[in-house]
């Protein structure tokens, strides 16, 4: 069974999967760490959450596979599969890489940038559809959730040290209500984590 992105819609205001995925793309094309991903095969969306608190999910990164890049695996004793989720071009996506507006633009500018890179380092170095798994019963993690944290930060620093064009970072300056007073209205993607299947 299929899913599809859905096709990008023509509307005035800011378009904020779209600068994002400008965003990661560079990030991808400067850093070495992140040469692996393949942004044509991540589908960018963002999610309205559900509490106007601070706290909760600022991004996500959702697999598309199984542990080891499987496209099945056996839970209690019962084969599942995924729904496989193409885009226009019939392309089979890999990752969801989602942001929850407007907690997500409410961080501060550096936190954005680290939380972005964070979740980009989630994607397994094989870029098989599986997360990047460290030893350990925290495989997304490691040991250490500090340790991961910091290495976002080191890489929001070796990025911004090789001169990327303001104009590719300068909305996350603004707050969310910034982004609306300034464009109008905010819309973008809006992916759905494909569903399991019983095979």
């Amino acid at each position: 069974m299929l899913s599809r992105v859905p096709p990008p819609t023509v509307t005035h205001g800011f378009d904020f999967t779209l600068h994002m995925r400008r965003l990661c793309d560079d990030m991808v094309c400067r850093l070495p760490e992140l040469h692996h991903v393949d942004l044509a095969r991540v589908a960018v969306s963002f999610c309205q959450a559900r509490k106007p608190a601070a706290e909760g999910l600022y991004a996500s990164l959702t697999p598309l596979r199984f542990a080891g890049g499987g496209t099945e695996t056996v839970r209690r004793g019962r084969r599942w599969g995924i729904q496989r989720l193409l885009d226009s071009a019939g392309r089979e996506m890999l990752y969801i890489l989602n942001f929850y507006l407007p907690r997500f633009m409410d961080l501060a500018f550096r936190e954005k940038l680290a939380t972005v890179l964070h979740e980009l380092l989630h994607i397994g170095p094989r870029f098989d559809g599986d997360l990047r798994r460290f030893r350990g019963r925290c495989y997304a993690h490691g040991g250490s959730q500090r340790r991961y944290d910091a290495l976002a930060e080191r890489l929001a620093t070796k990025w911004g040290s090789l001169d990327p064009p303001q104009s590719l970072y300068e909305f996350l300056r603004e707050d969310f209500l910034g982004l609306v007073r300034r464009y109008g209205r905010v819309f973008g993607q809006r992916v759905h984590a494909p569903k399991l299947l019983p095979l």
